[in-house]
């Protein structure tokens, strides 16, 4: 997995501090800015989230490329709906001989991992196969009607693989850019920083963490499952860890620092 912090809004902390000025003062917009120094942003900073007033934060923005991860974790992470992504197609880029993720579960098991490897080098050749058998039909019907021969070569093979991708694992790997709002993230955490969620999203949510807290260290300096900041709200389902994630997210490590 590779999770890179391609872009973020500038001075995030600081605008989210003028949304909040705005909010609790006479300041005119032409000196909104004005006086925000970093020990004033802190403390409005600090204010905000003390109160629950999360609606300034939606005015900064974060956007990671993401590669290195399975369809199943895409499937998961477009749930969060306020977000924007962009992803590798499977319908417009030939796999071939796809990447995959492998789950540490499997991955420290011999046994598992040999059937594991199996079913991927199966579904490889079954993706091949029904790709060029696709093409073939798709080409010749295509030529048949006409169509010049390099332009059916590419019109046939998108076609081809457009069906032939049924047959591709939630293990196949993929990449993606996607974008969230400062709220939506924070929300994002809450649910994929917590041990009930999946090792492979929890560990993208984890990077993702480490990586705006470098941007962002009083905003965020408390992001991360719901536990932190107060009672697990699990119920039966808890992991029972409360006081052990209090101290991992707390000490959080960030890079350079």
């Amino acid at each position: 997995m590779n999770v890179e912090l391609l872009q973020h809004t500038p001075e995030p902390e600081k605008i989210i501090a003028a949304a909040a000025k705005l909010c609790y003062s006479s300041s005119g917009i032409d000196g909104i800015l004005e006086g925000l120094d970093e020990e004033k942003t802190e403390k409005f900073l600090k204010r905000l989230m003390s109160m629950g007033h999360e609606s300034p934060i939606e005015h900064i923005t974060f956007t990671f490329g993401i590669e290195g991860v399975s369809r199943s974790l895409l499937a998961q992470f477009t749930r969060h709906r306020l977000a924007s992504y962009s992803v590798k197609s499977q319908r417009y880029v030939k796999e071939g001989q796809f990447e995959f993720v492998t789950p540490p579960e499997i991955e420290n098991l011999p046994e598992a991992k040999a059937a594991f490897l199996k079913a991927m080098e199966d579904d490889v050749k079954s993706y091949n196969e029904l790709a060029d058998i696709l093409y073939k039909k798709h080409y010749a019907d295509m030529v048949s009607c006409g169509m010049d021969e390099n332009k059916a070569k590419n019109a046939a093979e998108k076609k081809a693989i457009e069906d032939a991708r049924y047959v591709l694992p939630n293990a196949c790997e993929t990449k993606m850019i996607a974008t969230l709002n400062a709220r939506s993230l924070m929300n994002f955490f809450h649910h994929r920083c917590c041990e009930r969620a999946q090792w492979e999203i929890r560990d993208l949510a984890c990077r993702m963490l480490v990586l705006v807290k470098e941007v962002a260290p009083t905003l965020f300096a408390k992001a991360g499952p719901r536990c932190v900041n107060g009672p697990c709200p699990e119920g039966a389902m808890s992991c029972g860890k409360m006081l052990e994630k209090r101290e991992y997210f707390g000490s959080m490590k960030v890079s350079g620092k």
